[in-house]
């Protein structure tokens, strides 16, 4: 099938899932404003376009791109082939001894799996719920009920041909200590950095810039609640100032509470908490820490305390997955207890409402370096986008040559890596960890991002190269399979953008044909 085929089929087979207006991702405060867009939608979702001889008019707008990028991809059974080849052969050149480990090991269990496929036919017919190791499905709310048919067994097949989390890295507890290995939590070299940690904390005035050359590796998580409000500004480096500035600050965000939360309802603003409020239970919906009710309540105060007092952007999807990654590193503050499935409710009020209030100013303090991504049309995106195109097809001419090729536009896929800081594409672990760089190199967020998007791109060159259409290629690049990554990866992924900074941040023209 040909390339302007494939790509038919693909939004053909994807309409359910493309956002019905631009809404979808400006959020409340930016309505759709390109009339050419509601016609491509109208085409795309209830009736094919007119046959016209020769190319089909390429998207041409920003609007346009975002409309047919979905932020979530569901597999379909006819998508078996395509998935199988996005999943296979892990370990590319670019990462080594740790990556190989990673691959050897999952080719192992697929290996093991197969074996025991006679034994896995007699079970199912005799259990009434197969999927109980919790290994076998992306979670547990997709297990059907009852014994699985023939096409379930088909569909069960490609999962376990899909890299998996394994049972022993949760998805968000012991982010800081957790890797792919299964190594102890506390190493000897992890209890030193600890203990460089806290003489660095303990001192009367602390040196900021020795505290991001320390951290820029990774925080213990002991210490991540203090460093990260320091890394971000939040917490003065004199220690005898810190609690009165946190008291201060709390008492400020719990005024802000009395004096505009009443007014979700009105009017004005009511179409933003709507928006928050849909938005609020999709994120991280694997996550039972996010599903409890007070803590969506949390996350529906921040973000719309935070809309109402950023006017010129207001609320815009995405940023409510900014929210977890400081919502959970201060959780930690008061627990030591995995957090996946901490009971918040189990808190004193007064550590909720700290926990909340640090949020609070922390993302504002982050969403204040790249703000003018989420300002109309988002035009930050937009750079980082292009900047990216550049980048990417001075340092692998091959990976861009061949999305060329296929006519896949990296606003396809780079926008939601942008407009999520690549939430999307890692488990929440690794964000955390990635967090812990992103703010101790300068402009990390808004700056640093680029490279590693980069680098996290030219990560999958191999896989990339053996996609030969439009449709596997935005299959593999919506659905890269990270869910086993811990801190190795991440670590790799660092290094490797860093060198990328090094050789191109102080000499762009180096990137630009």
């Amino acid at each position: 099938m040909s390339s302007d085929g494939n790509k038919k089929q693909f939004w053909k087979r994807n309409a359910a899932k493309v956002p019905g207006s631009i809404q979808h991702v400006y959020g409340a405060q930016h309505p759709p404003f390109d009339p050419l867009l509601h016609a491509n939608l109208i085409k795309a979702g209830n009736k094919p376009p007119p046959a016209t001889p020769g190319k089909p008019k390429k998207a041409t707008t920003f609007q346009e791109f975002e409309s047919i990028t979905s932020d979530a991809w569901d597999v379909g059974d006819d998508d078996d082939e395509l998935l199988a080849m996005a999943a296979q052969n892990l370990n590319i050149e670019v990462v080594m001894e740790t990556a190989n480990k990673v691959s050897f090991e999952l080719e192992k269990e697929i290996r093991e799996e197969d074996e025991e496929d006679e034994e896995d036919r007699v079970s199912f017919a005799s259990q009434s719920s197969p999927y109980t190791d919790g290994r076998l499905v992306k979670s547990h709310s997709e297990a059907p009920i009852g014994s699985p048919k023939a096409g379930e067994r088909a569909a069960l097949h490609r999962q376990r041909s899909l890299p998996h989390r394994p049972p022993v890295i949760p998805l968000v507890a012991r982010m800081a200590d957790q890797n792919t290995s299964g190594t102890p939590a506390m190493t000897e070299r992890e209890a030193s950095r600890l203990d460089k940690f806290k003489q660095l904390l303990a001192g009367p005035n602390t040196d900021l810039e020795e505290l991001r050359k320390l951290s820029w590796s990774g925080i213990p998580r002991q210490v991540r609640p203090i460093t990260w409000k320091l890394l971000s500004g939040y917490l003065p480096a004199n220690a005898e100032r810190r609690e009165s500035v946190l008291q201060r600050k709390r008492q400020e965000y719990f005024g802000f509470i009395q004096q505009y939360y009443d007014s979700r309802n009105d009017e004005h603003h009511q179409d933003t908490y709507r928006q928050i409020h849909i938005d609020i239970p999709r994120t991280n919906p694997l996550i039972p820490l996010f599903q409890q009710a007070s803590v969506q309540e949390i996350f529906e105060r921040i973000l719309f305390i935070w809309a109402i007092r950023h006017p010129a952007s207001g609320y815009v999807q995405g940023i409510n997955d900014l929210v977890t990654p400081f919502f959970v590193v201060y959780v930690f503050e008061y627990i030591e207890e995995e957090v996946e499935n901490f009971d918040v409710s189990s808190l004193q009020e007064e550590a909720l409402r700290n926990i909340e209030a640090d949020s609070f100013w922390c993302m504002s303090k982050l969403l204040d370096g790249i703000q003018d991504n989420y300002t109309f049309a988002q035009p930050g995106i937009q750079r980082k986008v292009k900047a990216l195109e550049e980048l990417v097809s001075r340092i692998d001419e091959s990976v861009h040559r061949h999305m060329q090729h296929y006519e896949v536009e990296y606003l396809q896929f780079a926008f939601r890596w942008m407009n999520n800081l690549l939430m999307r594409e890692l488990p929440l672990r690794c964000t955390i960890r990635l967090w812990d760089t992103y703010q101790a190199e300068p402009e990390g967020f808004s700056h640093f991002h680029l490279y590693v998007c980069a680098a996290f791109l030219v990560r999958w060159r191999k896989e990339i190269l053996e996609e030969r259409d439009f449709q596997g290629l935005m299959i593999l690049l919506q659905n890269l399979p990270t869910m086993h990554w811990g801190n190795e990866e991440v670590s790799v992924l660092l290094a490797e953008a860093y060198r990328l900074k090094f050789a191109f941040a102080d000499a762009p023209n180096h990137y630009k044909r």
